[in-house]
C-alpha cells in the first residue's frame, strides 16, 4: 500500500482551475520530483495535500486514511509537513524559537533540535539570530528544519532553490542528503531539473494543471522530461503537434 495516494484531484483559484484530475501514489522512502513551468499547478497540488488549499473534487489518502476533509493541523499531527514557497518563517523570532514552536506539535521520532542542527550545521552559528535577519539559504535551512521538528512521514518541499544563490542552493541540498539518508519520504517541487533528477526516485511533470509525464527517475531521460516540461510531449509519450 502506498503511503500517499492522490486520486482525481481538482483544485481551483476562483474561476481558474489550477489542478486537473491529478492522480499519483508515493511509497514510503520514495522521493518524487514534481517539475513544471511556473503556473503549472505544482504549488497548488502541494498545498492541497497539506490541507492548506481546499480542493473541489477528488480524494487524498495518507497511510490508508482518507484525509481529504481533514484540516491542516490534523494532517501535521498524522505526519504531513509542508515547507512552503517563500519559507514563511516567523521573522521576528530566532532560529531557536522557530524550531521549538514547531516542536510543540511533534510526533515521536528522530528529529529534535540537536538532530536538525546536525543536519543543517549552518543553523548552529545562527541559532540565536532572528530568522528575518538571515540570508536566503539560512532561512531555507530554518524552514526545512522547522518542518522536520514535527517528525513528518511525508515532507513536502516547495521551490527549495527559488531565489537562492548557487552556493546557498548547494548548501541546502548537501544538508538534504542527511534527510534523504534517514529514509524520508519527500515530494519536491524544484525548477532545477538537474538537481531534481539527481535525488529523485520518481518524477512527475505538470503542465497546465495536468500530470503529462511520470515514471521512475532512472527510466526517464532528461530530454523526455524537458519536452514534457515545455509541452512538447503528450502523456502517451508522443510528440505534441
Amino acid at each position: 500500500m502506498s503511503l500517499l495516494d492522490v486520486a482525481a484531484l481538482d483544485a481551483r483559484y476562483g474561476l481558474l482551475q489550477a489542478v486537473r484530475g491529478v492522480t499519483l501514489a508515493l511509497g514510503e522512502g520514495e522521493i518524487l520530483a514534481l517539475v513544471g513551468a511556473n503556473g503549472a499547478g505544482k504549488t497548488t497540488l502541494l498545498r492541497s495535500i497539506a490541507g492548506a488549499h481546499r480542493i473541489t473534487s477528488g480524494t487524498i489518502a495518507f497511510d490508508g486514511v482518507d484525509v481529504t476533509a481533514m484540516p491542516a493541523n490534523r494532517r501535521v499531527a498524522m505526519g504531513i509537513a509542508l515547507v512552503p514557497e517563500g519559507r514563511r518563517l516567523f521573522g521576528g523570532m530566532t532560529v531557536e524559537e522557530n524550531l521549538k514552536v514547531a516542536g510543540r506539535v511533534r510526533r515521536p521520532g528522530r528529529w529534535n533540535v540537536d538532530a536538525v542542527l546536525d543536519a543543517f550545521p549552518v543553523l548552529r552559528d545562527n541559532y540565536k539570530r532572528r530568522s528575518g535577519d538571515l540570508s536566503g539559504g539560512q532561512q531555507q535551512a530554518t524552514a526545512i528544519g522547522r518542518a522536520l521538528m514535527t517528525n513528518p512521514r511525508v515532507l513536502l518541499l516547495d521551490e527549495v532553490s527559488l531565489g537562492l544563490s548557487p552556493v546557498a542552493v548547494g548548501m541546502v541540498y548537501e544538508s538534504l542528503q542527511t534527510v534523504i539518508a534517514s529514509g524520508a519520504t519527500i515530494v519536491l517541487v524544484e525548477q532545477d531539473l538537474g538537481r531534481a533528477l539527481r535525488i529523485a526516485t520518481h518524477v512527475a511533470c505538470m503542465l497546465e494543471g495536468n500530470i503529462v509525464l511520470e515514471g521512475r527517475a532512472s527510466e526517464l531521460t532528461r530530454e523526455a522530461v524537458t519536452q514534457a516540461y515545455f509541452g512538447l510531449r503528450r502523456a502517451d509519450g508522443g510528440r505534441a503537434s
